[in-house]
């Protein structure tokens, strides 16, 4: 099984990479994470949020496959803890399909986007930077993963 996170925004600072790649390398071929960075729609003073929040929508729209499950990553979507996410990566992986999880923009993703997910999942109730997002998705697939497999990593 394949993790691809969709991510808005580009050009992460070094910490990011490095924390992420930590994470990335530790995890089996069977088990692994890609991440995919999305061109941000246009953002300023006199911009449309709306027109930029669906440009992304049509970009990560273009980047998925038709045969992923499709995870939308925002604050309003279920909460899991450690525990029920590797239950719940089990399930995907029972499943025989790839993910997708799809992180938007500074604003979230597009209504219509997010209505076409199969889960939403809420990593916290709190407003996390994304750069911060990817790390955390990281380590929490990686510890999901040595939950699943028996690695006393997680104690």
């Amino acid at each position: 099984m394949k993790v691809r996170l969709l991510a808005v925004g580009t050009r992460m600072p070094d910490w990011v990479t490095r924390g992420v790649e930590e994470y990335r390398k530790r995890l089996p071929r069977d088990f692994a994470l890609e991440i995919e960075e999305i061109s941000p729609g246009a953002r300023g003073k006199n911009a449309d949020t709306r027109r930029a929040m669906s440009l992304e929508a049509e970009r990560i729209r273009a980047r998925l496959k038709g045969d992923e499950y499709r995870v939308a990553l925002e604050v309003g979507g279920k909460a899991w803890s450690t525990e029920q996410l590797a239950e719940q990566t089990e399930r995907w992986r029972l499943e025989g399909r790839d993910v997708a999880l799809l992180v938007g923009g500074p604003e979230g993703l597009e209504p219509s986007l997010s209505a076409q997910a199969d889960q939403r999942w809420s990593l916290s109730p709190l407003t996390l930077p994304h750069p911060l997002v990817r790390i955390l998705l990281a380590e929490q697939l990686y510890r999901a993963w040595t939950l699943m497999v028996g690695h006393p990593y997680h104690r």
